[in-house]
């Protein structure tokens, strides 16, 4: 069982260091969940750090900002009682108006999971209020998430 374990580790390092998107403080640990920042930076290529609820501010000046989502965007998450930190996700593809596909970490329990559904449920029509596919029901949350909008990467 420990040799099982150890390889598991070593497997997890290796891919925690080909994507840099590893939790705690040196890159290549495979302690802990993969981070949602780490992994949205690495995927995008949107160069943010910090709170992922902080990246909304932080790409002013530097990023495009849109309340539409784009392949390869980031959508930012507001802090909130749920997701202390907010939460990052980067758009995968279009499927409604008011529906796309994400990959993103650490939203069910420091996994990767690519394809998501995400639904905009805000009123106006303006990604401020989503929901997100719970993968352990194997269907749409019940929560409703605050998010600021979608960061786009450079062209």
């Amino acid at each position: 069982m420990a040799g099982h374990l150890r390889r598991w580790q070593v497997v997890c390092s290796v891919f925690c260091l080909a994507l840099g998107a590893c939790s705690g403080t040196s890159v290549g640990s495979y302690h802990g969940p993969v981070q949602c920042a780490p992994y949205a930076r690495q995927v995008s290529g949107i160069n943010l750090r910090g709170r992922a609820a902080g990246w909304w501010w932080a790409a002013r000046g530097h990023y495009q900002l849109s309340h539409r989502p784009q392949p390869g965007s980031v959508l930012v998450f507001r802090a909130s009682s749920r997701i202390p930190d907010g939460h990052v996700s980067v758009v995968r593809r279009i499927r409604t108006r008011r529906r796309i596909e994400v990959d993103h970490a650490n939203w069910v329990g420091g996994r990767i999971e690519r394809g998501v559904p995400v639904e905009d449920v805000s009123p106006r029509g303006d990604w401020s209020a989503v929901r997100v596919w719970w993968a352990p029901v194997g269907s749409m949350g019940r929560r409703v998430y605050p998010t600021y909008g979608f960061i786009l990467p450079m062209r």
